[in-house]
């Protein structure tokens, strides 16, 4: 990777199946783990739904400035601009700073956080503009629609300007998914020929644009998934601290020994859940089976609903004999989400079961959002316990299955 006399160590070899995240890339999801600590911090005490608005609003912004140079390093690999990264890099470490402030509703913090996400986005698409790609598979890191919203909203006040970047991430989102990537090569192309027609009578300024034509781009998906994974590894690994910094201050006995078993169990079995039974940390999602513009918002999503059950969680060390109902119903309507998308994930299976629906992800769905209407009076430890259960509920079936299935072979051989 290299960026003028400026180098990046590269992973060697060099081919795409044994790439690894680079040193650079490394250090670059460090401000990821600053971002997540910060916007799960929203979530702390008694949220209301306006802290949930504001939560998810600031998690997606966040996670798409970090997709937008993911992406960006995952294609260009050895020719990723290494000030490019540590500029976007920066930023995102401001945006985290700002999230704050933001929350008290400071209009110096939120210009701030707005300003900063602007400048990565122009950041990324000029990134892409040097390279002359458009990226197929989230063609809104280059495109600069989503972005207006936030421009605007830099002479907004509360909570027009939330508005607002709600609005640029529905632009962003949109052009995601209604946007071909070919149109916009074809748009480009286009220009770049009218361009080329003002200028036929220099025949070396023709030369250079025919040989910089704008071309299409792919991502690279073993690497993809090696950062996405990290991404959710970062967000578990908020789930331990936020853990360990509640138990920290409290006072050590017999509940609090069982909380943090119970907290500490249900954060590796959704780890096992999204790694040992699923792709790039998204459950039951299988290599391949859903084009990048859909598995993307699908990690987002999923990373998004295990911030918040991490934030839950440390709240829920604080409140050791019943859970105040927001917390109850963050940390249940999370997880419920979180299985919700696995069943999302799983629609895209090529070969699928009904009665895996039926058995596995309708009852983990339902299970947390009726142990939230109906557990006022229960425990906080039995509440994160069974919650627990209900995760380990589909390994189990899992694992009951194939071992069903292997003996059918043995028998039938």
């Amino acid at each position: 990777m290299s960026d003028d006399n400026t180098t990046a160590p590269a992973p060697q070899p060099t081919s795409e199946e044994n790439r690894h995240a680079s040193w650079l890339e490394l250090f670059f999801d460090l401000v990821a783990v600053a971002g997540v600590a910060q916007i799960a911090h929203l979530l702390h005490g008694v949220p209301d739904v306006s802290d949930l608005g504001l939560y998810a609003l600031l998690f997606l912004a966040f996670w798409t400035a970090w997709i937008c140079f993911t992406l960006y390093a995952n294609v260009a690999y050895e020719n990723t601009h290494v000030r490019t990264v540590l500029a976007a890099m920066f930023g995102m470490a401001v945006m985290a700073a700002a999230v704050a402030g933001v929350h008290e509703g400071d209009d110096q913090h939120a210009r701030v956080f707005a300003l900063a996400y602007v400048l990565i986005r122009v950041l990324a698409s000029r990134a892409w503009q040097h390279r002359r790609q458009v990226l197929v598979d989230w063609p809104a890191a280059q495109m600069s629609l989503g972005v207006i919203p936030w421009i605007v909203s830099l002479w907004a006040h509360d909570p027009t300007r939330h508005w607002l970047w709600a609005l640029g991430i529905a632009l962003d989102l949109y052009v995601t998914f209604a946007v071909s990537a070919r149109d916009i090569v074809e748009h480009q192309e286009a220009r770049e020929r009218r361009d080329k027609n003002r200028e036929r009578d220099d025949k070396q300024s023709a030369r250079r644009d025919s040989a910089r034509r704008t071309s299409l781009a792919r991502s690279q998906s073993e690497h993809l998934s090696e950062r996405l994974g990290l991404f959710v590894i970062i967000v578990l690994g908020e789930g331990v601290a936020q853990v360990v910094a509640a138990t920290s201050d409290a006072e050590w006995d017999k509940k609090l020994y069982m909380l943090a078993v119970a907290s500490f169990f249900l954060l590796a079995t959704l780890w096992a859940l999204s790694f040992g039974h699923g792709y790039a940390g998204v459950p039951h999602l299988a290599a391949g089976v859903l084009p990048a513009r859909a598995a993307l918002p699908l990690h987002c999503f999923v990373s998004g609903c295990l911030a918040a059950l991490a934030a839950a969680l440390g709240a829920a060390a604080e409140h050791l004999e019943t859970l105040p109902d927001a917390t109850r119903w963050l940390l249940c309507s999370s997880l419920a989400g979180y299985f919700l998308l696995s069943g999302l994930a799983w629609l895209g299976r090529a070969e699928r079961e009904r009665r895996w629906l039926l058995s596995v992800a309708l009852p983990c769905c339902v299970l947390p959002l009726l142990l939230a209407v109906f557990g006022a009076q229960v425990r906080t430890v039995t509440v994160v316990w069974l919650l627990v259960l209900i995760t380990l509920w589909p390994i189990l079936y899992e694992r009951r299955a194939a071992t069903s299935s292997k003996r059918a072979i043995r028998t039938g051989s």
